[in-house]
């Protein structure tokens, strides 16, 4: 079974709204903890063996949702770390790392869907609705950067200094090559 079908036919399952706000049991809870002991490991292969070894109907549950994201970004697969991350999205609409998720793989999305003004399009909404979250206006200045919006850029940055510890975000931001072209106004803060 492919992932999309996987994702597909877990979203239609009766039980899915109760079955998403409980814990993962064994076995799944075991097929879970052996991937993200492949992913530690860095073999993404054995990870993605171990993930599908999880009961079809638990495969949209937001604790392996969340872990396919992070194996298939490591993997470079964009396409089915964004669909992983929408799906979180649909599930967990309030949890900021989420939209988060999802903009870091649209980004690096191939082709139509993906790209930096598509990820800049998702975390907008997303900063209305977690006005106090600082890493949403610093990818936010990361994409107007990108984009050739220095204005725009500097102020998600001010915003994200604002609501984060300035000194470590300074630290990020001046390594950050997204950034580069503030690195100098960064520097002077």
């Amino acid at each position: 079974m492919t992932n999309r079908l996987a994702f597909q036919n877990a979203e239609n399952y009766a039980l899915q709204n109760i079955l998403m706000k409980r814990p993962l049991q064994p076995p799944d809870s075991h097929h879970l903890s052996a991937t993200i002991g492949w992913l530690g490991l860095g073999n993404h292969l054995e990870a993605i063996e171990e993930l599908e070894k999880i009961e079809p109907a638990l495969r949209a549950h937001p604790d392996v949702l969340l872990v396919r994201f992070e194996i298939y970004s490591k993997a470079g697969e964009w396409d089915v770390a964004a669909e992983a991350a929408a799906a979180l999205v649909k599930l967990q609409s309030n949890a900021p790392g989420a939209w988060i998720a999802l903009a870091y793989a649209t980004r690096r999305k191939p082709g139509a869907g993906g790209g930096v003004l598509q990820a800049k399009e998702i975390l907008l909404p997303a900063q209305t609705r977690f006005p106090k979250v600082w890493l949403i206006p610093y990818n936010l200045a990361c994409y107007e950067c990108q984009l050739g919006n220095q204005k725009a850029a500097w102020a998600w940055l001010e915003m994200a200094f604002e609501l984060g510890e300035p000194r470590q975000l300074k630290l990020m931001a001046l390594i950050d090559p997204d950034l580069e072209v503030l690195w100098a106004k960064i520097a002077e803060i």
